[in-house]
């Protein structure tokens, strides 16, 4: 399978989601544990709903393949939604789908890698994102990028037969600092910060 480098990181880089991928992704939307965290979980989705899911994506969002550098194979996905160019926001989602690839800081990098983007490519001055707030793992990574808690939808979904609260976070240009993109333009045009 062949990854194109958009934006890297050390641990990973973000390439253009592939539909050659389908069955990859099928397989970890499927999985009930990957479920507990992600709003598909009570849906069945096949190879053709998958594909269809993954086709509308790679149109309608600003979304990536997650790649492992080391194993170059896409390990996850991330990108932003309802991007709004006038009013300068977008909504963040990520999923790592690989298991053996979680609690190793891929998540944490590939946050970090599309905030760069939101911010210093695309323009954008705010970015949100929700959370269930059982997912403590998610919680620490966004929190550790810079994401500030907002608020909260109290019991808001219903899991496992109970219902749990969603909150909110989100982060801004101004507390966000450039781990690539910056340095890629400064490098490529001889000029550093000093001609920003």
């Amino acid at each position: 399978m062949k990854y194109f480098r958009k934006l890297v990181g050390e641990k990973c880089y973000l390439s253009p989601i592939s539909l050659d991928d389908t069955e990859r992704f099928t397989e970890w939307v499927n999985d009930m544990e990957m479920g507990l965290f992600m709003l598909f979980s009570t849906d069945v989705l096949d190879l053709d709903r998958e594909r269809e899911i993954l086709s509308q994506i790679r149109r309608n969002n600003v979304s990536f393949a997650i790649v492992d550098k080391a194993s170059d194979e896409a390990i996850g996905i991330c990108g932003l939604v309802n991007v709004d160019q006038v009013h300068r926001h977008a909504n963040f989602g990520i999923f790592i789908g690989d298991k053996a690839c979680w609690n190793k800081g891929i998540g944490t990098e590939a946050t970090q890698l599309i905030l760069d983007h939101a911010f210093n490519n695309i323009n954008l001055n705010n970015v949100s994102l929700e959370v269930y707030d059982f997912n403590q793992r998610a919680i620490s990574c966004y929190e550790k990028v810079g994401f500030k808690y907002v608020g909260r939808r109290r019991k808001f979904i219903f899991k496992a037969g109970t219902y749990h609260d969603v909150l909110i976070y989100d982060i801004l240009a101004e507390e966000f600092a450039s781990p690539r993109v910056k340095e890629t333009f400064a490098r490529a045009t001889g000029k550093g910060d000093s001609q920003k």
